[in-house]
């Protein structure tokens, strides 16, 4: 049994991983080389790919920034940082590049296809303050709908399934999961900012040490700056 992975380098992709390998799953990465501002990310998709010893790890290009609508398309537009969970939860952060996850299923979808695969794993969840329009079970099951009438498997009754086992977790039972599974977290990437050393300041180093810390565990990643939450 065939299963394409999206993978980021994140700390949700990286679970996913483990937890598709965990269920048996023959898998197959894909990750995603847009031109992205944190393209750092991609250094641990392969890192963490590799540990993982999975069957093939693909990376795809395409430029975003061609028409940017984000802080990590479109350089001119400044990331938030040093904000606190609360004011995360405020609005859909410049962060959101519209229609990501879109692209990232829809090429996913196409190789899968083409492998026979029957699954594809995502690590979206709902529950993360940065509230992506993307990244909700509402959309998901709307792709799964896309995936089944328009593909060749999808209309001969074997669709494809999109499987999203973090949508319901908090980021702390995330790690939690991650930690069962032997996620190497040192491995995995989750800053904005661009640089070669996580910043520490911006949402996503934040939601990721507050749920290391709240779970009274250190962040094996090192930080130009580690306040708390």
């Amino acid at each position: 049994m065939k299963a394409v992975i999206l993978l980021s380098g994140g700390l949700d992709s990286s679970t996913v991983l483990y937890q598709a390998q965990a269920d048996g799953w023959e898998s197959y990465a894909i990750s995603f080389d847009y031109q992205q501002r944190h393209r750092r990310e991609l250094e641990s998709a392969k890192a963490i790919a590799h540990s993982a010893g999975i069957n093939q790890h693909q990376i795809v290009s395409f430029d975003l920034t061609l028409w940017g609508g984000s802080a990590l398309t479109d350089r001119k537009i400044d990331y938030p940082r040093d904000r606190t969970l609360d004011r995360m939860s405020e609005t859909i952060p410049i962060t959101y590049v519209p229609a990501r996850n879109t692209i990232f299923l829809s090429f996913a979808l196409a190789w899968a296809e083409t492998l026979n695969a029957q699954r594809i794993y995502i690590g979206v969840n709902a529950l993360d303050y940065s509230g992506y329009p993307d990244c909700r079970p509402d959309y998901i099951q709307a792709m799964q709908e896309v995936f089944r009438l328009g593909t060749k498997q999808g209309i001969e009754g074997n669709p494809i399934s999109i499987v999203a086992p973090l949508i319901n977790l908090k980021k702390t039972e995330i790690i939690k999961l991650g930690n069962k599974l032997g996620v190497p977290w040192e491995k995995t990437w989750s800053c904005y900012a661009g640089g070669e050393i996580a910043c520490g300041l911006c949402d996503s180093c934040r939601l990721r040490l507050a749920a290391f810390e709240e779970l009274g565990l250190k962040d094996p990643l090192s930080y130009a700056q580690n306040t708390n939450t």
